[in-house]
């Protein structure tokens, strides 16, 4: 059974950044910058590749990926 860890798109951006703080307290990543508009965030993970900013759908698919390969 699959648990959620977001309801709508505010705990979504709320748990993309849980998640970016986990991956850097875990050294998968230097650092992430989140900014915030009145609707919506945007995540930047300073020297990748991509300088484009992050959904934070796809903040969120990053940062799982990140901290769940860095358990096995």
């Amino acid at each position: 059974m699959t648990t959620y860890q977001f309801h709508d798109a505010y705990t979504l951006a709320e748990t993309a950044e849980k998640l970016g703080k986990k991956a850097l307290h875990l050294g998968l990543i230097p650092s992430f910058v989140v900014r915030y508009f009145p609707d919506s965030r945007q995540y930047y993970i300073p020297n990748e590749k991509e300088c484009e900013p992050l959904t934070p759908e796809q903040a969120y698919m990053r940062f799982k990926k990140l901290v769940e390969n860095s358990a096995k």
